[in-house]
């Protein structure tokens, strides 16, 4: 048993930590990063495998319900299918979850499998093999499918994850509900959103309800509310049992249930994917920092959490492969 649950100066609840375990990724996606890539963060910065199980033990003493690991790419990182091992034996209780962009899941497909995942969300923002290349600038779709459909069949839920852009993917959004009918996935549309400026352009723009009202021209839709997972989608019911979700970060902002932190790949608490007020907590471990003064730096991260992104001065100058998905 831990402590009294983490809330912030809200009274929202903090149960949710998304962990990035990297920056490199093996994709180079129009809106994440430039074609030449980012500047990396150099390995020594990087936090330790050991490191993050002491941050998850913590964190876990602390009421913590689900972690995400996420990168850039995680499956990237050299033993981290090993790592995700580790947690699972130290964590029992713990819900965990993978966002992968799906090149290396047919490579890794087994030993995932066999770790019990709870959840695996895939990031796929478009059907079509020509497209796929020219928004990822490297990848083959072919690989991102076959390593999907290894996991189609098992016990733990498959999500597709879809940035809606327009003039990009908005001619494919019944394309994607009907992955529904023959596959057991769920999709779900997210709003591009404006993390780095030199990508972001408003004209891009698509919002959850113009998504909601394509589809509902075609298929009825049944409100399911936010019934599935700790995220902060929005699912609906199809008329054959299939399901969606709608992820209005801008036009319908959910920071008012929001239950998440995110831990950077070097080593930073940050309370808001828009914010940039950062606790280091790799500083404080290397130097020496007991569980006693973790635990305070954890909570005065907390203490920082901003009512929502709209509050915030600034926003919209980093690369989320830097952030963490």
């Amino acid at each position: 048993m831990g402590e009294e649950k983490l809330k912030d100066s809200f009274g929202r609840v903090i149960n949710y930590l998304r962990v990035s375990v990297t920056d490199r990724c093996n994709l180079r996606c129009r809106y994440c990063m430039p074609e030449r890539g980012i500047e990396l963060i150099p390995h020594s910065e990087i936090l330790r495998y050991e490191e993050i199980l002491r941050v998850l033990g913590i964190f876990s003493y602390l009421g913590l319900e689900r972690v995400r690991f996420t990168g850039g790419e995680p499956l990237v990182r050299d033993g981290f299918v090993n790592f995700l091992k580790d947690v699972k034996k130290s964590f029992p209780r713990l819900l965990i979850s993978l966002t992968t962009n799906g090149i290396l899941l047919t490579k890794y497909s087994n030993e995932l499998k066999s770790l019990g995942l709870d959840s695996l969300n895939v990031s796929l923002d478009t059907l079509d093999p020509d497209k796929y290349r020219y928004i990822t600038r490297l990848g083959d779709i072919n690989d991102v499918w076959e390593g999907v459909k290894r996991f189609l069949n098992e016990e733990l839920l498959v999500k597709i994850n879809v940035v809606a852009i327009r003039g990009f993917n908005d001619d494919e959004i019944l394309d994607f509900v009907n992955l529904t009918k023959k596959m057991r996935l769920i999709v779900r549309f997210i709003e591009f959103m404006p993390i780095t400026k030199s990508t972001w352009k408003k004209e891009d723009f698509l919002s959850a309800d113009e998504i909601k009202q394509v589809i509902e021209r075609k298929y009825s839709l049944t409100p399911l509310g936010h019934r599935i997972g700790y995220g902060p989608a929005t699912y609906f019911k199809l008329p054959w049992g299939g399901v969606i979700g709608l992820i209005g970060a801008i036009s319908h902002h959910f920071c008012d249930r929001c239950n998440r932190i995110r831990l950077t790949a070097n080593g930073r608490l940050r309370t808001c994917l828009f914010g940039e007020k950062e606790i280091d907590l790799k500083e404080a471990m290397r130097r020496g920092a007991d569980d006693k003064e973790l635990i305070t730096l954890i909570k005065e991260a907390i203490s920082l959490k901003p009512l929502g992104w709209f509050t915030l001065e600034r926003w919209g100058d980093g690369f989320m492969s830097k952030i963490g998905g």
